[in-house]
C-alpha cells in the first residue's frame, strides 16, 4: 500500500522543479546577484517557517529591509510567480489522485455523485426517487464580477499552459526525447509568465469582466457539462441495468450576473447589457458551428451500407448541400443544413457572418428547440439503424450543449437596490399622478398604492417626458429585457434581484417596474421574470421570514406566482451579513432564516428556492460547498440551489477543465444527498439551539463593539490594511465603496474582507468566536463546554461553521499581522486596538482547539495543512515587504515603483491564499 507521504511525493517534485525552472528563469533574466538575493529569502523564510528560527528570522528581515527599490520589484514577483506556480502544481495533483483512485477501482470518493447515488441505494431509495429528484432539480453556480479577481486573462492562460504540460508528465510514459521537448516547453512556458505583465494598466470595463467570465465557458463549461450529463446518464443506466441511458432534464446551468448587475456600478447600461447577451450569444453559436462542421466530417456514412429513417430523409432533402461528392453520405449532408441554418442564426443574430461560412444561404433557426430536433433526428436515424454508437461521441455532447446553453449561453441575472427602486417608482408616479409623494408615503400606504396599480394595465411612463438619467436608465434596461427575451428567448434574463429588501413594497415596486417594460402582463396576469428579494443585513435576516409572509399572504402576488410554477426564489446575502454581525452571527442568523422561510413556504403552500450569495472567503460565506450545502437545515435545498461564484474562487474551480467537472459534480452531488437523504437527519436539538442563540448574542457584542463602536477603529482599518491602495487597483469594474465616504457602513462587503485577508488577520472569519465561548464557560461552567463539544460532534451545521473558522485562522498570522499594525500612525489608537484583536485571536484558538480536541489547527485538513507547509514560507516575504512598500508609500513617497511594488504584492498575497475576497 502506498504511504501517504509517497503519495505527495509527485507533489513535492513538481513544485520543485517548478521552482527550479523559476529560479534559472530569474538568473538568465536579471543576472546571478537578484537570484542570489531571492534564494537566499527563500532558504530564511522557510527556516523561519520550520523550525521558528529566531537568527532565519533576523537574516530575512535584515535581507528584505535592505532592497533596493528595483531588487523589491523583482523579489515581489518571484515570490509572487511562485505562489502561481504552487498553485497550479496542487490543482495538477487534486486532478492526479482522483485520476489514480478511479483507476484502482476504489469506492467512489465523497462528494463525487457516484457516491451520492450509492448513498441513496443503500437508503432504500428506487429509480423513480432519483426520477423524480431530476425533473424537478435546478442547480446553478452563478458567475459574478467583484472586485477581488485580481489575475490577469493572460496570466490566466499562461497557468493553463503550464498545467497542461505537467498533465502531459503524468498521462503517458514520455521518451528521452519527449521528455527534453516537454522540459524545454515548460521553461518557455514559465519565461512567458515571467515575462507577462501581471497588473493591468487600466481599470476593466465592465465588457472586460463579461470577456473574461466567458473564457471559463471556452476552458470548461461548453465541454465539461455535456461531459458530466452523459457519465452521470451512463452511471444511472448502471444502476438500472438499462442497455442505452435514459436522458436526463438540463437541471445543472450555469449563470451569470456579468452585464446585468447594477447595484452600486453605474458602469452597467442598458447598452453594457445589450452587448453582454450578444457577446455571450456568440460564443454559443461559435461552438455550436465548430462541433457541427467537426460531426460533419466524423458522419462520413454511406447510404449504399447504412439505411436511414424517413426523418433523416425529409432532413438530408432540405439540406442546401448539393455537392456530387456527398450525394450518398446523408449524414453529412444532413449536417451541412444544419450548419447553413446555424450560420444564418448567427448572421440573424449578432449582425455578421461567422468565421466560417456555410456552403449555401439557409432559414434560421427561430429556437433552440428546433436545432435541438434536428439534431435528435440524425441520432434517432443512427440508432434506429444499427449505429448507436456513434451518437454517444460529438453528437450526444452537443445535442447537450445545445438543451443547456441555448442561444443565449447563460442566463443573466438583473440586480439592483430597493432605494434606486424606490426613487423610479416615485418618479414615475409624481410625473404621472402629481401629488402622490410617494417616498413619504409608510409601507403600508406604498403596498396599498402600488397594488391598485399592479391590477390596472394603465402604465405610467410616457414618451413625452423626460426623466432623470437614473429613471431613464432602469427603464432602459428592464426594456432591453424584453427585447433580450425576444430575441434569445425568456431564459437568456429570467431573474430580477432585489438587494437591500427590508419590506414588502421592494418587490411591488419591481412588479411595477416590469410592468412598465411588458415584463408582466396584468390580465392573466403573466410574470416573464422571477422577482427575488437579497436580504443583507442581520436585521433584514431576522425579518425575512415575517415579509415573505406578507407577501405570499396578498392575492395579486400569488397571481404572480401562479405565472411562475407557484415558485419563489429568495436570496440570503452571507457578505453582507458578515460585516454587519461578524462570522458566528451571519451563520447562526441565515440558518434560523432558512427555518423561518421554510415554515412560511409550506404554510402558503409555494416552492422556495435559495440562492447563497456566499463569496470567496470563509469572512464571505465561503468554504468548501459540499459541507455547507450538507450543513443546510433540512428540507432547505429542496432539489434547487443557486449560489454565487466569485472572485479568484472562478479561476480556482474553473480554470481547468477536469477539476472545473469536479467542482460541478460536487455541487450536483451535495444537492442529490442534502434533498433526498438529509430529511431523514434529526432536527437540532432545542438545547442547541439555545446554545447557539447565546453564543450568537456574546459573538454580535463582542464584534460589533470592536467594528463600529470602539471610537478610532474605522481610521484604524484604513492605515492598517490595504484597502486604501486597493481602491485603486486595477482589479474591477465596481467601486470598492457604496458611497465617497470611508465609513465602513459603505464600504463593499468584499473590499473589506480582501483587506483583512491581506494583512494575515482574517478578522471577518472569526473574531467575536474566543469571546462568546469563554462567556459562555463563566456561565455555565465546564458542563456548558461539554455541551459545546457535544453540539460540535452531533450537528453538521456547527462542525462546518467550526471547520471553516479552522480554515481562517490557519491561514492568519498574528506575527505577520502586528506588523501591519505598526502602520497605524497614532500609537495611542494603536495600543487600544491591537491587543483586542490579538488577545480574541488567541483566545478563539484556545476554544476552537478544546471544543474539537485537537493539539493545532488544521489537524482534521490535512491538505490544506500540506498547502500551508508549502507555500507560506514563499508568502511572508510578500506581506514583510508590503508592509514596508506601504511605509514609504504613505510617507510620501513617489516613486511609481514602489506604487506597483504594493500592488504587486497585492497579487502575490492573493494568489497564495487562494481565496481572500
Amino acid at each position: 500500500m502506498t504511504s501517504e507521504s509517497d503519495k505527495e511525493t509527485p507533489l513535492r517534485d513538481d513544485i520543485r522543479l517548478l521552482g527550479r525552472i523559476l529560479g534559472d528563469t530569474v538568473r538568465s533574466q536579471h543576472g546571478d546577484a537578484v537570484f542570489d538575493i531571492i534564494e537566499r529569502i527563500r532558504q530564511a523564510s522557510i527556516r523561519l517557517r520550520r523550525d521558528e528560527d529566531l537568527t532565519a528570522q533576523h537574516t530575512l528581515e535584515t535581507l528584505l529591509d535592505s532592497l533596493s527599490r528595483d531588487e523589491t520589484i523583482h523579489v515581489v514577483r518571484a515570490f509572487s510567480y511562485f505562489s502561481h506556480l504552487a498553485n497550479i502544481a496542487e490543482d495538477q495533483h487534486h486532478i492526479r489522485r482522483s485520476r489514480a483512485h478511479l483507476i484502482a477501482g476504489s469506492a467512489p470518493r465523497e462528494g463525487s455523485i457516484a457516491h451520492a447515488l450509492g448513498k441513496a441505494v443503500e437508503a432504500g431509495l428506487e429509480r423513480k426517487d432519483l426520477a423524480a429528484f431530476f425533473d424537478t432539480a435546478l442547480i446553478s453556480p452563478v458567475l459574478t464580477a467583484h472586485p477581488t479577481e485580481v489575475q490577469r486573462k493572460s496570466i490566466l492562460n499562461c497557468r493553463m499552459a503550464i498545467a497542461a504540460l505537467l498533465d502531459a508528465r503524468d498521462r503517458m510514459q514520455l521518451t528521452p526525447e519527449e521528455q527534453v521537448a516537454n522540459d524545454d516547453a515548460l521553461c518557455r512556458a514559465v519565461l512567458t509568465l515571467w515575462q507577462t505583465r501581471m497588473l493591468r494598466p487600466a481599470k476593466l470595463s465592465v465588457i472586460d469582466e463579461v470577456a473574461n467570465g466567458l473564457s471559463y465557458y471556452d476552458y470548461t463549461f461548453l465541454r465539461e457539462l455535456p461531459h458530466f450529463y452523459a457519465g452521470l446518464e451512463d452511471l444511472l443506466a448502471g444502476h438500472d441495468g438499462a442497455d442505452e441511458p435514459r436522458p436526463l432534464p438540463s437541471f445543472l446551468r450555469v449563470g451569470s450576473w456579468i452585464g446585468g448587475d447594477r447595484d452600486g456600478n453605474p458602469f452597467v447600461t442598458a447598452p453594457v447589457l445589450e452587448k453582454a447577451l450578444a457577446m455571450q450569444s456568440e460564443v454559443a453559436l461559435g461552438f455550436y458551428l465548430d462541433e457541427a462542421h467537426a460531426l460533419g466530417s466524423e458522419l462520413s456514412l454511406a447510404q449504399l451500407l447504412v439505411p436511414i429513417s424517413e426523418a433523416m430523409e425529409t432532413l438530408v432533402e432540405r439540406s442546401p448541400d448539393h455537392s456530387p461528392h456527398r450525394s450518398d453520405e446523408p449524414y453529412r449532408r444532413a449536417v451541412v443544413g444544419i450548419y447553413a441554418r446555424l450560420a444564418a442564426t448567427y448572421r440573424a443574430m449578432l449582425g455578421h457572418e461567422p468565421p466560417r461560412k456555410a456552403v449555401a444561404t439557409a432559414v434560421p433557426y427561430t429556437s433552440p428547440r428546433e436545432l435541438k430536433e434536428d439534431l435528435d433526428v440524425v441520432s434517432d436515424s443512427l440508432i434506429a439503424n444499427g449505429s448507436a454508437l456513434l451518437t454517444r461521441g460529438r453528437l450526444r455532447h452537443l445535442r447537450r450543449a445545445v438543451d443547456v446553453f441555448g442561444f443565449h449561453l447563460a442566463p443573466i441575472d438583473l440586480r439592483q437596490n430597493s432605494d434606486v427602486h424606490a426613487r423610479v417608482v416615485a418618479e414615475l408616479l409624481e410625473t404621472a399622478r402629481p401629488g402622490t409623494n410617494y417616498l413619504a408615503l409608510d409601507e403600508a400606504a406604498r403596498i396599498q398604492l402600488l397594488l391598485a396599480d399592479l391590477e390596472s394595465p394603465r402604465l405610467f411612463s410616457s414618451p413625452h417626458v423626460v426623466y432623470s438619467d437614473e429613471t431613464q436608465s432602469e427603464l432602459a434596461i428592464l426594456r432591453n429585457a424584453r427585447a433580450a427575451h425576444q430575441r434569445y428567448g425568456r431564459a437568456s434574463i429570467p431573474n430580477y434581484i432585489i438587494s437591500k429588501t427590508d419590506g414588502v413594497s421592494d418587490l411591488l415596486e419591481v412588479a411595477l417596474l416590469t410592468k412598465e417594460a411588458g415584463l408582466l402582463r396584468p390580465g392573466g396576469p403573466e410574470l416573464d421574470v422571477n422577482i427575488i428579494p437579497l436580504f443583507e443585513t442581520i436585521e433584514d435576516l431576522r425579518n425575512s421570514a415575517q415579509i415573505m409572509a406578507e407577501v405570499l399572504s396578498l392575492p395579486t402576488y400569488k397571481r404572480l406566482l401562479a405565472s411562475r410554477d407557484n415558485a419563489q426564489e429568495v436570496m440570503l446575502g452571507y457578505s453582507d451579513s458578515n460585516k454587519d454581525g461578524g462570522f458566528l452571527t451571519s451563520g447562526w442568523e441565515l440558518y434560523k432564516a432558512e427555518i423561518g422561510l421554510l415554515e412560511v413556504f409550506r404554510e402558503h403552500g409555494i416552492r422556495m428556492r435559495l440562492f447563497h450569495g456566499r463569496g470567496g472567503s470563509v469572512g464571505r460565506g465561503g468554504g468548501p460547498s459540499y459541507q455547507a450545502i450538507l450543513a443546510q437545515p433540512a428540507g432547505a435545498v429542496q432539489g434547487q440551489l443557486r449560489l454565487t461564484e466569485q472572485g479568484e474562487v472562478i479561476a480556482a474551480k474553473y480554470g481547468n477543465p477536469e477539476a472545473g467537472r469536479r467542482n460541478l459534480e460536487v455541487l450536483a452531488a451535495a444537492t442529490l444527498e442534502a434533498t433526498l437523504l438529509a430529511p431523514q437527519s434529526e432536527a437540532p436539538k432545542a438545547r442547541y439551539i439555545e446554545i447557539m442563540d447565546e453564543l450568537s448574542a456574546s459573538a454580535f457584542a463582542a464584534y460589533r463593539n470592536l467594528v463600529y463602536e470602539t471610537e478610532g477603529f474605522e481610521r484604524y482599518f484604513w492605515e492598517s490594511t490595504v484597502i486604501a491602495e486597493i481602491a485603486d487597483l486595477n482589479i474591477g469594474s465596481r467601486p470598492a465603496s457604496r458611497k465617497k465616504t470611508t465609513a465602513i457602513a459603505d464600504l463593499r462587503a468584499i473590499p473589506w474582507v480582501f483587506s483583512w485577508a491581506q494583512c494575515r488577520l482574517m478578522l471577518p472569519g472569526w473574531y467575536g468566536f474566543g469571546s462568546a465561548v469563554k462567556a459562555f464557560i463563566a456561565k455555565h461552567g465546564e458542563a456548558g463546554f461539554a455541551e459545546i463539544r457535544q453540539m460540535y460532534r452531533d450537528w453538521s451545521f456547527f462542525a462546518t461553521l467550526l471547520s471553516n473558522m479552522d480554515m481562517v485562522l490557519g491561514k492568519s498570522d498574528i506575527g505577520i499581522a502586528s506588523r501591519y499594525a505598526r502602520l497605524v500612525k497614532d500609537e495611542n489608537l494603536r495600543d487600544l486596538i491591537f491587543p483586542r484583536i490579538r488577545d480574541e485571536w488567541h483566545g478563539t484558538i484556545e476554544v476552537l482547539l478544546g471544543i474539537t480536541e485537537e493539539t493545532e489547527l488544521l489537524a482534521s485538513n490535512p491538505l490544506l495543512q500540506r498547502s500551508i507547509r508549502n507555500r507560506f514560507p514563499y508568502l511572508d516575504p510578500l506581506n514583510h515587504v508590503q508592509v514596508e512598500l506601504l511605509h514609504r508609500y504613505r510617507d510620501g513617497n513617489t516613486d511609481e515603483r514602489v506604487r506597483r511594488g504594493i500592488h504587486l504584492s497585492i497579487n502575490g498575497i492573493a494568489a497564495g491564499l487562494r481565496n481572500s475576497g
